[in-house]
């Protein structure tokens, strides 16, 4: 990487968190003008930012009239729809109060599984009063620090209408007996599975960066 690559890289660095498409192109533009002969490939050295991308940009530097013309078009700081969790706080209070005993992995709720989807979760939230939409609640998970994730677990068999409320009372009864001082045991039992941890297909919600680790073999 030449030195003016590296000068260029060192600003994109210090200004991508800032950037949003339109403003990313033209910055790459006006720096591979100012850098001139050789500018657009330098810029795409250093940024990876693609060279139709830049030339893109350079077309819309050479017509300062559209460019102020989509610049007074840009909304005023505030403007434009609301999230929906900044109408109806409540919303994220609901959301999270429907995941606590119920989030695979989450080491601080006694019962760590989940089974339920998008649409149940919005069902759920509906059924509360929320207006809300399947995309909106992943848009939310996402926004909680949730992803979908490989399914790490073998197969749970034909699930039963009621599961959601049967782990639910399971973990009323286990976080009761902990309020108590009694011991609670976890026991897995069931007909056919595997001894250890392994891989099946699938994905599922859940906090980002926590996969479960399962056996290569």
């Amino acid at each position: 990487m030449t030195a003016l690559e590296t000068d260029i890289s060192t600003r994109f660095k210090s200004l991508e968190v800032t950037f949003k498409e339109r403003s990313r192109r033209l910055w790459a533009a006006a720096e591979a003008l100012a850098a001139g002969r050789g500018g657009i490939t330098a810029v795409h050295r250093a940024t990876r930012i693609s060279r139709t991308t830049i030339y893109e940009g350079i077309k819309e530097l050479g017509n300062p009239e559209q460019l102020r013309r989509q610049s007074d078009r840009t909304r005023s700081p505030g403007a434009g729809r609301k999230k929906a969790v900044d109408t109806n706080p409540k919303l994220l209070e609901a959301l999270s109060a429907l995941l606590d005993s119920v989030t695979r992995g989450d080491p601080g709720s006694p019962l760590r599984w989940t089974c339920k989807s998008l649409r149940v979760l919005a069902g759920e939230l509906s059924q509360q009063g929320h207006v809300v939409s399947h995309q909106l609640v992943g848009d939310i998970l996402r926004g909680m620090g949730y992803s979908l994730q490989a399914n790490r677990k073998t197969s749970e068999g034909k699930q039963h209408p009621d599961r959601n409320k049967q782990f639910e009372f399971i973990n009323l009864q286990v976080e009761e007996n902990l309020q108590q001082g009694n011991t609670v045991i976890s026991v897995d039992a069931k007909k056919k599975e595997l001894v250890g941890n392994f891989k099946n297909g699938g994905k599922e919600w859940h906090p980002k960066g926590s996969p479960e680790e399962v056996n290569v073999y």
